[in-house]
């Protein structure tokens, strides 16, 4: 396809009768190996929509009228693993890259949920992934929102209770540089968490859970019309009151 063509590409592309016909908005998914044709597609008036490792998406939205096609995706989600054994321990790291590095700041094992994947089975991977331990999702105790963060994306982070089923930590060496179960008192008293008021909620939160006086969000399977598999995380504490499970 040329650029030169007596016919342009956007007539080649988006002929007249679609505009008539009521389609406002036109969607060009162009593979890597063609990426050579990104110029001529944006000189006809197409702009970036996303990109993945294989494609770029374009759109062009028609009308002279606001366009209304929908956003990138504007959120990336995050977790952080409260892993708190019977002696009222919690699994910590020391992080080997990032912010942490080099503070002394000994922090929850934290991760990004992959595309796919439920939050409760990102913080088992990631807990197993950074210490070796064996672990099984309990509840989501606390999350926040922020903005302006990864690419300037908004992100959403989960704070997950795990209860351990193995206790001895085999780090990830390349992500972490030391690990270790620590009282939760000694977690909630650093300094880090005592100077920063999102830490310090987030420390209050896990010590008062470890002490019984707190009821998260739990996880209860359930299935689409399709079959497909997904949790709804709520608030359990009055389960009996729902009648029809």
């Amino acid at each position: 396809m040329s650029s030169t063509s007596s016919v342009s590409m956007k007539e080649q592309m988006v002929p007249e009768n679609e505009v008539e016909q009521g389609k406002k908005g036109v969607w060009i998914k162009l593979p890597i190996e063609v990426s050579n044709l990104i110029n001529p597609v944006v000189q006809e008036g197409f702009r970036y929509h996303h990109a993945e490792p294989d494609y770029l998406m374009l759109v062009n939205w028609l009308p002279n009228t606001p366009d209304t096609l929908p956003a990138n995706a504007s959120h990336r989600v995050g977790i952080g693993a409260f892993v708190v054994n019977n002696n009222r321990e919690v699994l910590v790291v020391h992080e080997n890259s990032g912010r942490f590095k080099g503070t002394g700041v000994w922090k929850l094992p934290t991760g990004v949920v992959n595309e796919g994947e439920d939050i409760c089975e990102a913080a088992i991977r990631e807990v197993k992934e950074e210490t070796g331990i064996e672990a099984e999702f309990v509840e989501i105790l606390a999350f926040r929102q922020s903005h302006c963060s990864f690419f300037g994306k908004s992100d959403l982070f989960f704070v997950c209770m795990l209860r351990p089923h193995s206790f001895d930590i085999h780090k990830q060496d390349s992500e972490v540089e030391a690990a270790q179960w620590m009282s939760i008192e000694d977690y909630a008293n650093q300094p880090y968490n005592k100077e920063h008021q999102l830490f310090q909620y987030v420390a209050e939160v896990c010590k008062t859970k470890s002490e019984g006086d707190y009821v998260g969000f739990s996880t209860v399977p359930i299935a689409t019309a399709s079959n497909k598999k997904m949790y709804l995380y709520f608030n359990n504490q009055d389960f009996s009151k729902f009648q029809n499970f």
